[in-house]
């Protein structure tokens, strides 16, 4: 109940924050128009040249493109900011001031930051998915819904879990900032694919190196019906493990941490 009060008092900040610059919201918007814009011409072209990409349809990919906005929107409502705070507070002292407050550390290292305006991403995103739903003609049973839900929170904490400890290396190399843009980067560009159409290497790389697959390709085979259990039991047990590996690296980073005093 704690953890929830301070998630609910950093939404509750981040929201007064937003209503104070209310530009941002339509600035967000046009970029998510931009964003959706380019991708679906992407679409359009490859398939006026073909009708299948590596068993992917149009109809399928437009599904994937929904689910990367999405994840895109989520990562970006609060920990991407969050992450960069991080970083930014271990370089510049500050976060000697997270560790004084009556609250798990990681807990308000990972919310100290929140920005509202991603929500049109999310809003976007899910638009973007019903209707490569309705062109499929699937229908949404309650269990396919389930374990879509079920893949995207496996797929997030994997991401955060990375994220998290790619911030948590500030803590001996201290300005790593590129970091995180490069790993954006990469969930922008490669991230809108479907896993399956990169060579071995590269799929191997985005599954286990910088687990790209499992916040967007994975998800949107939950919908389409390429998911086998073993993929989705696999995916879970994957995110208990980058979620204890993080919590655990966390723990070790704090011990070594020496403060801005130092």
């Amino acid at each position: 109940m704690h953890a929830l009060t301070v998630a609910r008092t950093f939404f509750r900040l981040g929201l007064l924050n937003f209503i104070q610059y209310r530009a941002d919201f339509f600035i967000a918007v046009l970029n998510v128009v931009i964003s959706l814009g380019t991708q679906l011409i992407g679409l359009q072209v490859i398939f006026g040249q073909t009708t299948d990409l590596k068993g992917w349809s149009q109809n399928d990919m437009i599904v994937l493109v929904g689910i990367h906005l999405l994840v895109r929107g989520l990562l970006g409502l609060v920990i991407t900011p969050s992450m960069q705070a991080l970083m930014e507070g271990v370089r510049l002292g500050t976060f000697d001031f997270v560790l004084t407050k009556p609250v798990d550390s990681q807990l308000l290292a990972s919310l100290q930051t929140v920005v509202p305006s991603s929500v049109t991403y999310v809003i976007f995103g899910l638009a973007v998915i019903a209707a490569g739903m309705i062109r499929l003609g699937s229908a949404l049973t309650p269990g396919i819904i389930a374990l879509f839900i079920v893949m995207m929170l496996a797929g997030m904490l994997i991401i955060y879990s990375f994220m998290l400890v790619l911030s948590t290396l500030a803590f001996w190399f201290v300005k790593l900032e590129n970091v995180l843009v490069i790993f954006n980067t990469m969930f922008g560009n490669a991230g809108s694919w479907p896993i399956t159409i990169y060579p071995g290497w590269l799929r191997a790389s985005l599954t286990f190196v910088v687990p790209v697959a499992f916040a967007v390709t994975i998800p949107a085979e939950s919908l389409t019906g390429r998911l086998t259990w073993a993929t989705a039991l696999g995916t879970l047990v994957l995110a208990a493990a980058f979620v204890t590996a993080a919590r655990l690296f966390w723990r070790y980073a704090l011990r070594h941490y020496t403060g801005a005093s130092a």
